[in-house]
Order: structure tokens, then C-alpha cells, then sequence
């Protein structure tokens, strides 16, 4: 297939891009701006990993005249829609007008160019962090303004689909980990345990679903082929470990700790505070095996990856 994404700077995009070029597809990316300009060193080596699978299209963002152009260029098997304004996304403050119109900015008329170069089929990138999605409690309200904006994008992509004709597939992503991600919460793991120290885990109750990064490629891979190319709706919700954050904070610390050679130790606080919804996961339990997907080589490239990211941090420790 050839494949038009946005959003391969992003750390599942990557991930993706990888993905659909290791399974023998023509990935072409779009990236809003050029691969210099990127400031944040993690984004950055992510931008230069995605240009080693596929090519890149630089200044250029969704819905403006030179993505436009981009669209209507060629014949496109399929358009993956990953990108997602997401500046401020944990704020209050977050601006969901702003980002609702820069996440489908002349959907109309980019849907419309598609078609008329073949294009049958379009994949949008959702999150379990939206309302209605996967399961869970408290009514499955979106989490954040940042989740109101996805739910309203997938919205506007469906009616959009509909009156063109188009295919239309959703993938819902949870909690997803792995080489190349932001600072979260296995980041912190490593880098306190890297450091000699327990890592406290602040929000032991709350039940989520994290997900290994390459096997979420896997899936968001195989999705993509199989979508169907006539007009409709379909949906998956990826499921890797749906469990406690206490739970999966004790399973990735039983496996660092024999790859690493470290305690890797782990302290509960009392959660108290509750936020967000106690209890959201994704629904389609996932078939590695299946897949190609090795669970042991997934863990060591884990270990492997903060190692290195935190080797000086280590070495001053055993010192």
C-alpha cells in the first residue's frame, strides 16, 4: 500500500511509521516543520528513527494548501490520520476550539481531494482517554478538555467520511510504553530506580491499560491492512495489560529487575485523591503470538533503551 500519515513525530507515530514500512507498505510523513528545527531532543531522534522507514514531507500541517497538494499529488491506498493538537493537553486551559479546528482543518475539502486520487480508506487515531470509549466507570466521561477534542475530531471525521464516500477506521489507544516515549510514568520508574532509589507510585488505584509500544504498532499494522475499502465505520480498542497502576507498577519492576541487576523497589502511596475516572481500559484483548509479537524481546528492548538512557545516572550509583 501507499500510505500518507501525520503525526510520525509523535512517539506512537514513530512506532507506526516503522511498522507499516517493516510490513512492506510506502509510508509517506508529514511533519510540521523540518527536521532541524525540532528543539526537543527526544522528538527530534524520533523525526530522524521515522525518516530512516519512510519519506518525509516537512512544513506541513493538516488542511493547509500544501498538505492539500500533498493529498491530490498521487494515488493514495490509504490515509492514517495519527496527529493531534495537543500543546497544554493536561490543562485546564487547553484550547479545545483551537485544537478541534487544527486537528480537522478543511476536512471537507482534503477528504474530497483523496477521493478523487483513488483513496478509499481512512484510519483516525483515537484514545481511550475520550468519552464513550473502552470500559470502565463513572459513565466513561472524557478525561480532560485534550479528551473532549479527540472525541469531537472523531465526530467530525465520521460525518466527513460518510458524505464521501469513505471508509472509515478508528483505533483507540491506551496507555501505551516503550522506547522513545515522553517522560511518564515508566520513565520515572527507571530513572528513580537508576538513581537508587524506591519510586513511589502515587496513584495506586486507579486501573488503566498500558500497552507495549510494539505491539500496539503491530496491531495499528495489521489494522490498516485489513480495513475494509468500502464505505463504513469500524473501531478497535487494543488491550495490552488491563490492570491496577499498583498492579503494573509491580509487574514492570519484576521485569527490569533480573535485566537490570537492580532492586527496582516500589512504594504505594494511599490514593485519596481521584480525579479522574478510577476505572478505564480498552476492550480487544491482543494476540501477540499471533502477530509475530515477542513479549520477552520487548521487555529486554524496554531495559535496553533506559539503560542507555540512564547508564551515567547508574554508574554514579555503583560508585
Amino acid at each position: 500500500m501507499k500510505v500518507l500519515l501525520t503525526g510520525a513525530s509523535s512517539f506512537t507515530g514513530m512506532w507506526f511509521a516503522r511498522e507499516l514500512a517493516r510490513a512492506g507498505h510506502t509510508v509517506v510523513a508529514t511533519f510540521q516543520q523540518r527536521p532541524e528545527e525540532y528543539t526537543d531532543a527526544l522528538r527530534k531522534n524520533r523525526v530522524a528513527l521515522a525518516l530512516e522507514s519512510c519519506e518525509g514531507v516537512f512544513s506541513c500541517s493538516f488542511g493547509d494548501a500544501k498538505f492539500l497538494d500533498l493529498a491530490g499529488r498521487e494515488g493514495w491506498d490509504l490515509f492514517c490520520h495519527h496527529s493531534a493538537h495537543t500543546t497544554n493537553y493536561k490543562s485546564e486551559d487547553f484550547e479545545l476550539a483551537a485544537a478541534l479546528e487544527s486537528n480537522t482543518r478543511n476536512i471537507a475539502a482534503v477528504l474530497d481531494t483523496l477521493v478523487k486520487r483513488g483513496c478509499s480508506r481512512v484510519l483516525l487515531t483515537g484514545s481511550v482517554f475520550e468519552n464513550d470509549e473502552g470500559a470502565g466507570s463513572e459513565g466513561l466521561p472524557a478525561f480532560s478538555r485534550y479528551g473532549l477534542s479527540k472525541s469531537f475530531t472523531y465526530q467530525a471525521f465520521r460525518y466527513h467520511a460518510a458524505r464521501a464516500g469513505l471508509a472509515l477506521g478508528k483505533f483507540v489507544i491506551p496507555n501505551a510504553f516503550g522506547p522513545y516515549e515522553e517522560l511518564r510514568f515508566t520513565a520515572y520508574l527507571m530513572k528513580t530506580w537508576f538513581a537508587g532509589r524506591t519510586a513511589a507510585v502515587n496513584t495506586p488505584a486507579y486501573v488503566r491499560d498500558n500497552i507495549h509500544v510494539s505491539l500496539l504498532a503491530a496491531i495499528y499494522a495489521k489494522f490498516a491492512v485489513e480495513l475494509s475499502d468500502r464505505p463504513g465505520f469500524s473501531r478497535i480498542n487494543p488491550s495490552g495489560y488491563p490492570e491496577s497502576q499498583g498492579a503494573f507498577a509491580l509487574r514492570f519492576a519484576s521485569e527490569m529487575r533480573p535485566r537490570l541487576n537492580l532492586p527496582c523497589d516500589v512504594e504505594f502511596k494511599q490514593q485519596v485523591d481521584f480525579q479522574e475516572p478510577r476505572v478505564r481500559i480498552n476492550t480487544d484483548l491482543s494476540d501477540g503470538l499471533a502477530l509475530g509479537w515477542d513479549e520477552t524481546r520487548a521487555w529486554d528492548e524496554v531495559a535496553n533503551y533506559y539503560e542507555g538512557l540512564f547508564r551515567s545516572t547508574k554508574s554514579a550509583h555503583r560508585k
